[in-house]
């Protein structure tokens, strides 16, 4: 068996990380000359640079990068082999996933995890963007992505909008349509989406990065044009949309993990169709390591509550048991 000179590697993984010599000398309390030399020796034995130096400014080439993971990943089954074999079970988890669905889904939760799962040692990191999978950013994550290579991914929610307002402001689109004659009762099972159109709306730009998309396609899934002339109101965040219809200002659209009836119920869920973007979310985890205590409970956990507050129909769990 040929292997690279191993004392250089955790030094190279630390250097990786901190993207700084000096800052990873301290970290391993060695000379910043002795993590040089470790870089130079394992540079010298692949053949390949690992870091661009370009003043003080320090960054991975493309072959950094590349053994970067695969480096990264090994230390650390190396660390969980021998934890396991003195009998030490590690239950600490860092999952990452998008700002919204750990603010308004995961985070309420977590006082059953704790309950159900106390030796569960949980660590979050939000990310705006869809999370790198890989090792150095978390241990398992809440992503878009499915098919990546070494992981497994596991459905949790096939993402729909559907329309929100106010209750106050409901009750007197209610009082509107029936001084029009549109409806009898005071708050009718189905309405036209086209009566909507009266009412000022309030969009989210990051569902499609386009200004005023998320409506134009909700209405269209309903054989209508959005003209020129609606009143919307932007917003960059949904959760920013939401806090403005909780306060009267107009329709939003959102999903099933940012609003549950049951949870908010000074929202009303306007009793109109929804529109299925497309967008499916996963759990993810490296495969290789699927039978680690932390994980196992809380890729089972999850799934479990996915389906509890209705983002993951029953069958569809079933069949990823």
């Amino acid at each position: 068996m040929k292997l690279p000179p191993l004392k250089a590697l955790p030094v190279f993984e630390a250097v990786a990380r901190l993207n700084s010599f000096s800052r990873a000398a301290v970290e391993l309390n060695v000379s910043q000359s002795a993590v040089s030399h470790q870089i130079h020796q394992l540079e010298a034995y692949l053949g390949e640079t690992l870091f661009q130096r370009q003043g003080r400014r320090l960054s991975l080439t493309n072959e950094g990068r590349e053994y970067q993971e695969a480096v990264s990943s090994a230390l650390f089954q190396l660390e969980c082999a021998s934890e396991q074999l003195q009998g030490r079970v590690d239950t600490r988890v860092r999952i990452a996933m998008y700002s919204s669905i750990a603010v308004r889904w995961l985070i309420p939760r977590l006082p059953t995890l704790q309950r159900q799962h106390p030796q569960l040692d949980l660590a979050l990191e939000m990310m705006n963007e869809s999370p790198q999978l890989s090792d150095r950013v978390a241990d398992c994550f809440i992503t878009l992505q499915n098919e990546h290579r070494g992981f497994t991914a596991d459905l949790l929610y096939c993402e729909r909008m559907f329309v929100i307002a106010s209750r106050s402001f409901w009750q007197s689109m209610c009082a509107d349509w029936q001084q029009a004659g549109l409806i009898d009762s005071n708050e009718p099972q189905q309405i036209d989406p086209a009566w909507l159109l009266r009412y000022p709306l309030l969009s989210t730009y990051s569902i499609y990065d386009i200004h005023t998309e998320d409506w134009r396609r909700w209405f269209a899934q309903a054989d209508l044009t959005l003209p020129e002339s609606t009143r919307v109101q932007h917003f960059s965040h949904m959760l920013m949309a939401l806090e403005a219809a909780r306060h009267h200002q107009g329709l939003a659209l959102t999903n099933d993990y940012m609003h549950n009836v049951d949870d908010d119920p000074d929202l009303v869920r306007i009793p109109c169709h929804s529109l299925v973007t497309g967008d499916r979310f996963y759990f993810a985890f490296k495969t290789s390591r699927r039978q680690e205590a932390g994980i196992r409970l809380l890729r089972q956990w999850v799934r479990q509550q996915a389906v509890a507050s209705g983002l993951l129909e029953v069958d569809e769990w079933v069949a990823q048991r």
